[in-house]
């Protein structure tokens, strides 16, 4: 048995050719860019998601030994989104990306109105946000009416990778439960009165669980990608579930932290929980529930700095980071570069750097970014808590988790082992592992166990104790000149 994953990121699309025992026989990465025509307008082609795709399956397959057999075909992808398209599947507009597109503000406030703030965190499990799907097809209606008049169709990455390999219009639970208000979390079906409220012309697809299988490969896209014609393909689901899976954070009291562009948290509960800073979904697993939070930055904002400062390696700037040490010297940031969605829920915060003098290096901002980003894990660490979440077991996965410094900046700030998993590739490994289960049931202890566990350094705690009750301080003391800001912004973008 071996099976390919490939998963739709913010920054890049991943590949995986994994044998039966878990072990990767090749991977594959497509660099990309989003766009952002305007102020919190964050986009992408649908089409090159496809595209990617086949280039990817293409290249694992070349690599593959000669007597490789692919038998099925996982997908995930950076989500909730909204791609519509017309009935022949045509994307109509370039997919309006998750919670860090700010730009259907209006719509949440008038949907609020329309259809009660309290019920539909009640139905939903989640408040509507920049990251909830509703608002962004209202925006789509009222500022493309053309698109709209032909759209049929709602694709996330994921379900738009099923449709081109299948023909199959499915979308998995997960995916739909952060379709807000489109999706009832309790029934665990879709909720027909919203639905057709804000979109009376949308067929809405069928329901499965990740990692029920959607469809076989057909003829077209055997050809466009070298899988052979008839194997099985999952439903999959959005990235961030699919990467806990890739590393076992599926248990009730299980938190993953996934480092990359955005910092997300997962927490598996086993009954609903309803926050309303944070978001309720169903879980990637039937029987499951999340508590879920996510920040709109934090390896962007790395990547961000690395740009600004001509592109040395990681290395160097891990380096810089840390000798310039706990505190980068004096420097606090607040890492809402792009707005930030949990538990502040603000689309108009902005990213500030305080304590800035001439004397500060690259590593000592570098370093305060990472810090910056711990503390916004805490904060929402503490929102789930606060609300009776149980996090027993931790477990960090994603590109952040190279190098060491991050993953223990975290575990000194939050107090909070983390547990390393052998295989760290993420989202595109976890479609795969359930790709595996489609087949033939694999056990994830046993294709992927612990290499290494972060523990929290007891020294540094009190000076980050110190240095977050700063960081709590500091967004509402910038909060009204960093909206007049985005304020004026937003004009001069007009």
């Amino acid at each position: 048995m071996t099976v390919i994953g490939v998963d739709i990121g913010t920054s890049s699309s991943k590949g995986v050719l994994v044998d039966e025992d878990g072990s990767v026989l090749a991977t594959a990465v497509r660099p990309h860019t989003v766009d952002r025509p305007l102020p919190g307008h964050v986009e992408m082609d649908a089409r090159v998601w496809w595209d990617e795709f086949a280039s990817l399956t293409r290249e694992l397959l070349k690599s593959a030994p000669d007597d490789t057999s692919v038998t099925a075909v996982g997908v995930s992808g950076m989500g909730p989104c909204v791609a519509l398209a017309d009935a022949t599947d045509t994307p109509l507009h370039p997919a309006i990306l998750y919670g860090v597109d700010t730009r259907a503000t209006e719509q949440i406030a008038r949907l609020d109105d329309e259809l009660g703030h309290d019920a539909v965190l009640r139905r939903c499990g989640s408040l509507l946000s920049t990251q909830a799907v509703g608002p962004k097809i209202a925006w789509l209606a009222e500022h493309e009416p053309d698109v709209v008049a032909r759209a049929r169709r709602l694709y996330m990455p994921s379900s738009y990778l099923v449709v081109r390999l299948t023909g199959a219009y499915v979308l998995d639970h997960h995916s739909a439960s952060q379709a807000v208000p489109l999706y009832d979390s309790v029934a665990q079906e879709w909720y027909e009165p919203w639905a057709r409220h804000i979109a009376p012309w949308l067929e809405l697809p069928r329901l499965l669980w990740p990692g029920d299988i959607a469809g076989q490969v057909t003829a077209e896209a055997a050809d466009a990608t070298g899988l052979p014609a008839g194997i099985p393909v999952i439903a999959g689901t959005i990235d961030a579930w699919s990467e806990a899976l890739s590393v076992g954070a599926q248990r009730t009291g299980d938190l993953m932290l996934m480092y990359g562009s955005t910092m997300f948290l997962i927490n598996t509960l086993s009954e609903r929980l309803l926050v309303p800073q944070l978001w309720s979904t169903v879980g990637a697993l039937p029987g499951t529930r999340s508590l879920a939070g996510g920040m709109a930055t934090s390896g962007m904002i790395t990547d961000w700095l690395r740009e600004l400062f001509g592109m040395p390696e990681h290395s160097e700037l891990l380096a810089g980071a840390e000798a310039s040490g706990p505190g980068a010297r004096g420097l606090l940031m607040l890492p809402y570069f792009a707005g930030e969605r949990t538990p502040v829920a603000d689309p108009h915060a902005r990213g500030v750097i305080a304590g800035l003098t001439v004397e500060h290096t690259r590593g000592d901002l570098y370093r305060a970014a990472l810090e910056a980003t711990a503390f916004g894990v805490r904060h929402n660490v503490e929102a789930m808590r606060a609300a009776g979440a149980d996090i027993r077991h931790v477990v960090a996965v994603g590109g952040g988790t190279r190098g060491g410094l991050w993953t223990r900046i975290v575990s000194a700030v939050t107090d909070l082992e983390q547990e390393i998993r052998t295989v760290t590739l993420g989202a595109s490994y976890g479609a795969a592992f359930l790709a595996a289960g489609a087949v033939g049931g694999p056990l994830i202890d046993e294709w992927n166990p612990v290499r290494e566990r972060v523990v929290p350094d007891p020294q540094l705690r009190s000076g980050y104790d110190e240095l977050y009750a700063l960081y709590l301080r500091l967004y509402p003391a910038t909060r009204e000149i960093s909206h007049e800001l985005a304020e004026r912004r937003r004009h001069t973008a007009d």
